[in-house]
């Protein structure tokens, strides 16, 4: 008998809803609860999407439910919490979202949940540090979404300029999920070829390649200026990881993962590439990184450190 799907989203704001549509429209699931601390708005949304499944290709059970629910949850995604505002930072969110995920985690705790927690909220390196200390489950059965959609920001602008699909081009967002974040242009490809080489070959301005990389860091930043808020893109990475999972596909995406030891840092959530499966984190991919890369990372390690320490003591974790 083929296995049952079952999802469970907590906090059904812009980025959870767009992530529950778009599941609904490429299925892969059996089953969808929506957890939300205000229980109507929770109810309108399982309504809403419901509403449209006759014309849905694809049979799924959507319905709002409690944390009672997550005991046989295969995935639990994350996405309540504070949204970053106009003039914010990711990291102006730490202090509300991280006693929000403070109390979330204890209560998938308390039901018994041991399958893989997905973290959405920002700021989604710390937070996801929160959830994996309170679980105290396998860091391998924690991810956050980290640049996971910064490097389809970077995918899809690179293919627009080169004008080559991005499907082909090869390329990693490090660090955090946040105004440090990075490329490393040595682990850069397009196809099998590195992209400098690529930029040399074919005479374009390297300086493009610094303006490109801007735009990805800035882009949360342009969009939430525009519409107040970035849902539809990271809603659809959302699924893309999901789906990887459920389907052990063995992918290399760009996630925030534990890394203790790796990149020769320790007990920190960062965005690295990992090989995404079944059972979550199958292992992460150590890129060689230059003396340029390494001081940029070394830069967005401080930064979550020092945060990472003064959340820890806010919220008593040992």
């Amino acid at each position: 008998m083929k296995e049952k799907r079952k999802v469970t989203l907590i906090g059904t704001g812009f980025v959870g809803m767009s992530m529950a549509y778009s599941l609904m429209n490429t299925g892969g699931i059996d089953e969808l609860i929506l957890i939300d601390q205000d229980e109507m708005k929770a109810q309108g949304e399982a309504m809403d999407l419901n509403d449209g499944l006759p014309y849905s290709f694809h049979k799924m059970k959507i319905k709002a439910g409690s944390y009672k629910d997550c005991k046989d949850s295969d995935i639990i995604v994350i996405c309540a919490g504070a949204n970053q505002k106009e003039g914010q930072t990711r990291l102006d969110l730490v202090k509300i979202n991280t006693h929000i995920m403070q109390e979330i985690a204890m209560n998938i705790k308390k039901s018994g949940f041991d399958g893989i927690v997905i973290v959405a909220s920002n700021p989604v390196d710390i937070l996801s540090y929160t959830v994996y200390k309170i679980l105290g489950s396998s860091p391998q059965k924690v991810i956050g979404t980290g640049t996971l959609l910064d490097s389809a920001r970077m995918r899809y602008l690179l293919s627009e300029y080169l004008n080559v699909s991005s499907n082909n081009i090869s390329a990693y967002m490090l660090g955090e999920h946040g105004d440090s974040t990075f490329i490393s242009w040595l682990n850069t490809y397009v196809g099998c070829k590195s992209i400098i080489e690529y930029i040399e070959e074919n005479d374009l301005d390297m300086h493009d390649l610094n303006d490109i990389y801007l735009d990805v860091r800035d882009a949360a930043y342009k969009i939430i200026e525009r519409k107040r808020a970035t849902y539809y893109g990271i809603g659809v990475a959302l699924n893309k990881l999901i789906q990887t999972i459920f389907n052990d596909s063995h992918e290399i995406l760009c996630v925030s993962a534990y890394l203790n030891s790796k990149y020769k840092k320790n007990d920190i959530f960062m965005g690295v590439p990992c090989i995404i499966g079944r059972n979550g984190i199958e292992d992460i991919i150590e890129l060689q990184l230059n003396e340029v890369d390494e001081a940029k990372f070394a830069k967005s390690y401080s930064i979550l450190r020092n945060i990472k320490r003064e959340v820890k003591k806010d919220l008593g974790l040992v």
